[in-house]
């Protein structure tokens, strides 16, 4: 596998790590017991912190990466994994 592509799979996992990790934690305003700013959505954040979001999804992104490469260089599952559900009993 290239490098570049290395990066590349990296980077989607991130993404889709990062909307995985989003929502834990979050709590509104009105839960915090926090008065709002004036123009402010109901359900806008009161406790958004980026440095927590960033590092639990470089974290679950490594991880799930790890697992996709030792798959990638092991072949633990692959295509032939799944030929059960071409193969339909007559």
């Amino acid at each position: 596998m290239n490098f570049t592509s290395i990066i590349a799979i990296y980077v989607l996992f991130w993404v889709l790590s990062a909307f995985l990790v989003l929502p834990f934690g979050i709590r509104t305003t009105e839960e915090m017991g926090q008065e709002r700013v004036a123009g402010q959505m109901d359900g806008a954040p009161g406790n958004f912190q980026p440095g927590k979001v960033l590092l639990r999804t470089t974290l679950l992104s490594a991880a799930l990466f790890g697992l996709y490469y030792l798959n990638y260089t092991y072949g633990w599952i692959d295509r032939h994994s799944f030929d059960f559900l071409l193969n339909k009993p007559s």
